[in-house]
C-alpha cells in the first residue's frame, strides 16, 4: 500500500465518521460507519486501513478508530 493511498483511506474514514447523522451517540456511529465500509468499500480497502491502525493508526479520529476495529472484529471474527 503506498503513501498516498493510505492517506486517501484515512481522509475517507475520517470523513464518513464525522459526517454520521448519528454524532453524540458513539456506538450509533461506530456501527453506521463499519456499515458503510462493509457496503462500499473493496475488501483489499479494508485490508489495509485495518492493517494501517494496526501500524500505528497515526490521524485516524477516534471514531474512525473505533469503526475500524469493529470491522477488523467482522472480517476476522475469531480474532
Amino acid at each position: 500500500m503506498t503513501k498516498e493511498s493510505t492517506t486517501h483511506l484515512v481522509k475517507m474514514i475520517n470523513q464518513i465518521a464525522a459526517n454520521c447523522p448519528f454524532q453524540g451517540d458513539p456506538a450509533a456511529v461506530t456501527q453506521a460507519t463499519t456499515n458503510h465500509i462493509h457496503k462500499f468499500w473493496a475488501h483489499s480497502m479494508k485490508e489495509d486501513i485495518v492493517a494501517y491502525l494496526e501500524s500505528g493508526g497515526e490521524g485516524l479520529s477516534p471514531a474512525a478508530v473505533e469503526a475500524i476495529r469493529a470491522l477488523d472484529a467482522d472480517l476476522r471474527p475469531t480474532r
